[in-house]
């Protein structure tokens, strides 16, 4: 139980934090370059992507993400409060409602596309730090 407790501490944490890392680059993003395509919750997803792909070859080298401490409190918990499906599957839905079916259509790809080739480059990153064969 006390293991428990000590987890969803780190959870928590790494939650607090990611929540409002969110809210702040989406919505800096979103008045930037602007709100008619989700690009705020396509920068989110993507630079955590990135940032997963980092902490899980980081992670393999047994380094200091190979903890589940650590794991809880970056991966679990900021990342999963940071990154947003729910948030890019309304977007979606509502650009399909708007009749935007293109850029609906452009959405779903690029999310797909930019998510898998940044969690790549993040995973590249990481064994090449680590030193760990990818």
């Amino acid at each position: 139980m006390e293991q428990l407790v000590e987890s969803l501490l780190w959870v928590a944490l790494g939650s607090a934090l990611g929540g409002p890392a969110r809210f702040f680059i989406s919505g800096v993003v979103g008045r930037r370059i602007g709100e008619t395509f989700p690009w705020g919750t396509m920068t989110v997803n993507v630079t955590g992507a990135f940032v997963i792909g980092l902490i899980g070859a980081l992670a393999t080298g047994g380094g200091l993400f190979a903890t589940p401490e650590t794991w809880q409190l970056a991966v679990t918990g900021f990342l999963g409060a940071y990154t947003t499906v729910s948030s890019f599957s309304l977007q979606t839905l509502m650009l399909v409602r708007d009749g935007e079916i293109l850029l609906a259509g452009g959405n779903i790809a690029l999310s797909l596309v930019l998510g898998l080739g940044f969690v790549t480059l993040g995973y590249m990153a990481g064994t090449a730090a680590a030193g760990v064969p990818i």
